[in-house]
């Protein structure tokens, strides 16, 4: 390969150009970012750096040294705007072509917004520039805070807004917040956790719109409060918009490749197109989305050998992992929670008043499937690693039971091979 093209300047598209060079790559390689910004740390945005605790050249991720060694042409504050995939060109928005024999796609997702009029004072919280605005309508003195949305950027935003002294009301429409991650007997344990921590939780709750006063009716106006579907309304000064993600993949609509939820890639991050490969938040692969933060670490390795292979020569199955700071305390999970999964608390205790923390694990048929903690960072640690080790077993395990199959198929395919040859041989004679 002569070009390769990495799409989306994110923490999986830095990781990968930095796999590019690392496994021998030694061609043209361009780096193409919507932002204006080299690549830089996301979690902060949500915590230290809205608290002052983080300066900004904290979040880079790279510095000029690796820079200069990964060689690489960034043209950055450029949004993609099409696949050309007979060429695998990359059309921008600024008329530029770059032609490539591989494209890796990380554009990553977008936060998702209410309809309606905009409004000032209403923010999402994914980019750099989505923390900075928030930042500034935060330092105005105290502010009545509304975070829509008790998922892990709303909790984290909601923990950082009453750190800094605002009143802080979450709204869920869900039950439970975290649910869906966490089951609802651990979800309930870390929804205490507002409530210790200073600010309002109210579930079961949806929003039906955001009240503003402005010039006109169309937008413009700053926002005043919050309707909920059940009549009442929450004044507020700022609300931040915390209701999930959805994958970038506008730009490749017409495109060949196959599209839902993500780019559709095979365990090994490749798509449906040759020598194009996706890896983070945009990526689908084997079946499944992971915004997670060591998936766009990880994915990346086995997706450019990959892809300097021009096919499937190795899987990627991260075990997934996660964590979140919040009120103070820091909460961590790994592992694949399925619905029916039974948790047991096995150190500590999950009374969230006492602020002691705990570790609890997920079990199916009698083995462990998932493992969460709240401040036991530790013994998180350490069985994680079993986990790990557990994981990698298994896939060696299935891997052998794959290897056997084809192995069985390939004596069924010889004997039928030999009765054919039996039975010509029978009626030559």
């Amino acid at each position: 390969m002569k070009t390769v093209t990495v799409v989306g300047a994110s923490l999986a598209g830095l990781y990968a150009a930095r796999e590019l060079r690392a496994q021998g790559f030694d061609g043209r390689l361009v780096v193409v970012g919507a932002e204006p910004h080299h690549p830089y740390d996301r979690p902060p945005l949500s915590k230290g750096f809205l608290t002052g605790d983080c300066a900004e050249p904290q979040l880079a991720l790279s510095d000029t040294e690796e820079a200069a060694q990964l060689d690489a042409e960034w043209i950055l504050g450029t949004r993609a705007r099409a696949l050309d995939a007979r060429g695998r060109t990359v059309v921008l928005d600024n008329g530029r072509t770059p032609a490539s024999d591989g494209v890796v796609i990380a554009t990553g997702a977008f936060a998702r917004r209410l309809p309606g009029p905009a409004l000032t004072g209403v923010h999402t919280l994914r980019t750099l520039d989505d923390a900075r605005a928030l930042r500034r309508d935060l330092i105005h003195g105290p502010r009545r805070v509304v975070v829509i949305g008790g998922g892990f950027i709303g909790a984290e935003t909601a923990s950082s807004c009453v750190s800094l002294g605002h009143d802080v009301t979450v709204v869920e429409a869900a039950p439970l917040p975290l649910a869906t991650q966490l089951g609802a007997e651990m979800a309930s344990v870390c929804a205490a956790l507002h409530a210790r921590g200073g600010a309002r939780l109210l579930t079961g709750v949806e929003v039906a719109a955001l009240r503003g006063a402005g010039p006109t009716t169309l937008g413009g106006g700053a926002v005043t409060a919050v309707e909920l579907s059940d009549g009442r309304l929450l004044p507020a000064d700022v609300v931040v918009v915390g209701i999930g993600a959805a994958p970038n993949t506008g730009w490749l609509t017409g495109s060949p490749l196959a599209l839902d939820d993500g780019v559709l890639c095979d365990e090994g991050c490749v798509t449906t197109l040759p020598q194009v490969v996706a890896v983070g938040d945009v990526a689908r692969v084997g079946g499944f989305r992971a915004e997670h933060w060591t998936s766009a670490t990880e994915q990346p390795r086995v997706a450019v050998r990959n892809l300097l292979a021009r096919r499937t020569v190795e899987t990627a199955r991260p075990l997934p992992y996660f964590w979140s700071d919040q009120y103070g305390s820091r909460l961590q999970f790994a592992g694949r929670r399925r619905e029916g999964d039974t948790v047991r608390v096995v150190e500590g205790s999950p009374d969230a008043s006492d602020g002691d923390g705990f570790l609890a694990v997920y079990e199916r048929a009698g083995r462990t499937t998932a493992i969460l903690a709240l401040d036991r960072t530790r013994l998180f640690t350490k069985a994680r690693r079993a986990l790990m080790a557990a994981a990698a077993t298994d896939r060696e395990a299935e891997r052998e039971r794959d290897e056997e199959g084809e192995r069985e198929a390939e004596r069924e395919r010889e004997a039928e091979r030999q009765a054919e040859y039996r039975e010509d041989a029978a009626r030559a004679s």
